[in-house]
Formats: C-alpha cells, sequence, structure tokens
C-alpha cells in the first residue's frame, strides 16, 4: 500500500474512533504510519483528506448493504439501512459532524454535495435520501423509538397526505415549484 492509500485507512480509522471534529493531521499520520507532510501532498487538506475517506467508507457500507437484502422486499432494504445506525453508528455521527463543518468549508462543502448527488443515484432520488437523512437523525438521537423498515414502508402513504396545519395554500396542496422563491432571492442566514 502507498501513502495515499495508507492515508486514507488512517483517516476512515480516525473517524470511527475519533470523529470528524476532535481528528488531527498527527492522528491521522500516526493511524497511517506516515508523515503528516503526506497529507498535503496527497490531498491539499485534512478535511479535503477526511472528506473523501468518509465518502468511500459510506460507499464501502453501501456496498456491504446492497449484498444484505439485494432485491428483497422494501421493508427489508430499509430495516437493513437501519441496522446499519446502529453496527456503524460512529461512521453515520461522522456524516452529521462533516456536514456541520461543511457550513463554514466550501471544500467540504463540495465533496459532499458530490457524494450526496452519488447517494440519490444509489437509493433512486432525492425522496430517498431525504428519508434515510431523517430515519438517521432520529435512531441517532433515541434509538430505542426510531421506525422500522416497515414502519417505513407503511408510513409512506400518509407522509404524502400532508395534515393542513395553516401554514399551507388554500388548496391543501404545496405550491407548484415555478411558484417558490429562487435561491437568490431567500433571505440571507446569520451566521
Amino acid at each position: 500500500m502507498g501513502n495515499r492509500e495508507d492515508l486514507l485507512r488512517g483517516a476512515k480509522q480516525c473517524l470511527v474512533e475519533r470523529g470528524w471534529a476532535r481528528t488531527t493531521v498527527r492522528d491521522i499520520a500516526a493511524a497511517a504510519g506516515v508523515s503528516h507532510a503526506a497529507i498535503g501532498y496527497h490531498f491539499g487538506s485534512r478535511d479535503a483528506l477526511l472528506t473523501r475517506a468518509l465518502v468511500e467508507a459510506v460507499d464501502e457500507l453501501g456496498d456491504q448493504l446492497a449484498g444484505r437484502a439485494p432485491g428483497g422486499e422494501p421493508q427489508e432494504r430499509w430495516q437493513a439501512l437501519i441496522d446499519s445506525f446502529t453496527t456503524h453508528r460512529a461512521l453515520w455521527v461522522a456524516q452529521i459532524e462533516a456536514v456541520v463543518q461543511a457550513e463554514r468549508s466550501p471544500e467540504v462543502r463540495e465533496h459532499l454535495a458530490a457524494g450526496q448527488r452519488e447517494a440519490r443515484d444509489g437509493l433512486g432520488g432525492s425522496v430517498p435520501l431525504a428519508l434515510l437523512s431523517g430515519l438517521m437523525l432520529q435512531w441517532l438521537v433515541d434509538p430505542e423509538h426510531g421506525p422500522s423498515g416497515a414502519d417505513v414502508v407503511a408510513g409512506l402513504p400518509s407522509a404524502l397526505d400532508l395534515p393542513e396545519t395553516g401554514h399551507l395554500p388554500e388548496t391543501g396542496h404545496l405550491p407548484e415549484a415555478d411558484h417558490l422563491p429562487e435561491a437568490d432571492h431567500l433571505p440571507e442566514a446569520d451566521h
């Protein structure tokens, strides 16, 4: 294995053991058995290396999960994903940490956005990815009450019939995309 591969392996190990925020350049170099200068040479920065390692680790997990319930019933496929929130908890937490880092790092944001595009393709669109993200948060925060794969599939029809809350137009339907404000016309967030 070369330094680049060693660094990726070391970064994956650090993400699981220390998390994104607590992993230092020295930690990665020590886990990889290489000089910390190699990080800059091969990846440019710690964040670029951690992002690449996270994307690869999630891809590897996706490959594992695909083998667990290939072509199975929808609730079995969702349950395989849900089970990974426990068996690979540290990896999912590292993803949450990376998202927080992306708020202040265009480099991390760019890499994570590319990873999300890949995930959309792998999951079949933006809605399954949004569902996966919401499930992940529920399971990481309150695993005793997180939904099962069967709950997810059973709840989808009711999720499509949104309750009237007074926040939707009188029709009870969400506005069409061409009636939503453009992103550049939205108010700026306070930073």
